[in-house]
């Protein structure tokens, strides 16, 4: 037991998933000498050459600007698993972000846990983080010239694949998964799968995560970074406002160089990514100020992700969801027609257990818990949260 601590503070061992996740604090120094620019991903190699900013006085005289050189181009009915016929209007990334934009795996993350479950209404769910990320994204892409629609598709796409309870749903839900439940992956080739996105927009969703081989495309590049400017700002702002941390305790390198207000943080950030990146001719953030995101990230790991009430929110989504799959393993026939994979003679199936998880993963935080008592009789003082259920 650490001397001063009271048990139930201990940090438990982090896992394997974690500890990447943790691992990418300060990004990839690239292979310039003087070290002037930073990248999400170890293996990034996407080019966006000379890049002439898109600046506002020039939109707003109604300047037709071209796209960079490095930019995605939309191709007829774009490349996707199914051919279709080319739209008359719309290009194949638009349709592909309003096909998210429509899809319930969105609709259904504004019942799904940013960092706390069953915010309050002034807190972010992982829709309105969703949407966060796509302003980011497009802030950065329309100033460096790439393909906006694909952008915004891959942004608002990009967090489909998650399970309620947040990132503790990866943890539950990976026993159950060769090669482990991660949201990324399972986004883009399980959750996003019926809608035959183009094989861009699910690359981006796919390998946006930092611990993730970098996207082929800028644009999801792009998303990368704007994903974690919005969430290490937001989920601040959100703690803060729980009296959980204070600004006046944030770093000083992040108070230098960032400021003290989520709207000079966002500025800071997204113009670092814009000018370390029309700099050097690839998408990255300026090394000055990448550091002061990797502070930031790391005290918010610390004081926020880690404290011991978020620990134990998510040792209880855990034990939830694992008692939920394991019923339905047990129980196909309890699993929605269209999510089942038919009656007794299946259990233990691989198509059943995919099934499981599926429909567990797709849930919402309070109809997992409603779930959970249902089906389970589950304790009520083990939810999370101390849902009332019945509301």
């Amino acid at each position: 037991m650490i001397q001063g601590k009271r048990k139930e503070e201990q940090t438990p061992p982090l896992n394997e998933r974690t500890q990447l996740w943790a691992s990418t604090m300060d990004g990839h120094v690239t292979t310039s000498p003087e070290d002037r620019l930073r990248t999400a991903h170890r293996n990034s190699h996407a080019i966006i050459g000379p890049v002439v900013t898109h600046d506002r006085e020039r939109r707003d005289a109604g300047e037709e600007l071209p796209i960079n050189t490095g930019a995605t181009r939309s191709t007829s009915g774009g490349h996707r698993a199914i051919e279709e016929e080319a739209d008359p209007f719309r290009t194949c990334f638009e349709r592909d972000r309003d096909r998210i934009l429509h899809a319930t795996a969105f609709r259904r993350l504004a019942g799904k846990t940013q960092v706390f479950v069953f915010p309050e209404d002034h807190q972010r769910s992982r829709l309105t983080h969703a949407l966060e990320v796509a302003q980011v994204a497009r802030a950065i892409a329309t100033r460096l010239g790439l393909n906006i629609p694909l952008t915004e598709a891959i942004a608002l796409g990009h967090d489909c694949g998650h399970g309620p309870g947040g990132h503790a749903s990866e943890d539950a839900l990976s026993p159950y998964v060769d090669g482990g439940y991660d949201h990324a992956q399972w986004g883009a080739d399980v959750t996003l799968a019926p809608l035959n996105l183009c094989t861009e927009t699910l690359d981006g969703i796919r390998n946006h995560s930092w611990s993730r081989p970098a996207p082929s495309t800028p644009e999801g590049e792009v998303v990368s970074w704007a994903d974690r400017i919005a969430y290490v700002c937001h989920d601040f702002e959100d703690a803060a406002h729980t009296g959980i941390v204070a600004t006046k305790e944030l770093p000083p390198l992040v108070l230098t160089v960032c400021g003290n207000s989520r709207r000079e943080q966002l500025a800071t950030f997204i113009d670092g990514v814009v000018s370390g990146s029309a700099r050097e001719g690839r998408v990255g953030m300026a090394s000055e100020i990448a550091e002061a995101l990797a502070a930031f990230r790391t005290f918010n790991y610390e004081r926020i992700y880690l404290r011991p009430a978020s620990l134990r929110q998510a040792g209880q989504v855990i034990d939830l969801l694992r008692a939920l799959v394991d019923h339905f393993l047990v129980h196909p026939s309890d699993l929605p027609a269209k999510d089942g994979d038919g009656g007794p003679d299946n259990r233990g199936s691989a198509a059943n257990t995919l099934a499981a998880v599926r429909y567990v993963g797709g849930m919402t935080d309070r109809f997992a818990c409603r779930a959970g008592v249902r089906l389970l009789d589950w304790d009520k003082e083990r939810l999370p949260n101390g849902l009332d259920v019945t509301t």
